[in-house]
């Protein structure tokens, strides 16, 4: 089953590019320490061909799952979007109700999630939460470590 996921233009370039460079620069590296490896001798007891090939599964897993998020990635048109409620890509200030904090954040997919740098994933609890929200909403949030209320004081492109 697919997942659509939006993206900016550069989220998916960044998708994009570190896709390249799996396939066009780890695996030809990968692919060249399972033949160093194998030349060494017995495989059954070489243990540098064993951990090659283990890098190789994990590598080639890697690739598949982002060939799936790329193919299913959509860029998505911020100036189509409503701006009086919280939705993909939306910049978002809020309150917490509870210790008066304010924070920016700006809700984005999940591969592009960046919490230190303000980009929260909307597949988060706290992304979650605020979809849909407009400005004076007060979002109550369940999260790991108990409830949360976030008041929305802006919403931005």
């Amino acid at each position: 089953m697919s997942n659509v996921s939006y993206y900016t233009e550069e989220g998916l370039r960044k998708l994009k590019d570190e896709l390249a460079h799996l396939e066009q620069v780890e695996r030809p590296r990968v692919s060249q320490e399972i033949a160093d490896a194998r030349d060494k001798g017995d495989l059954s007891e070489n243990a540098e061909y064993h951990a090659a090939k283990e890098e190789q599964s994990l590598l080639e897993t890697k690739i598949a799952k982002l060939k799936n998020v790329v193919a299913n990635a959509r860029i998505i048109d911020e100036s189509q979007l409503d701006t009086s409620k919280i939705l993909i890509h939306s910049i978002v200030k809020l309150k917490n109700s509870t210790n008066g904090m304010e924070f920016t954040y700006t809700l984005v997919a999940d591969s592009e999630s960046d919490v230190r740098n303000g980009k929260l994933s909307v597949n988060s609890p706290i992304g979650k939460g605020l979809l849909g929200k407009k400005v004076g909403d007060v979002a109550e949030i369940q999260v790991p470590n108990g409830l949360m209320k976030f008041e929305v004081m802006e919403i931005s492109r």
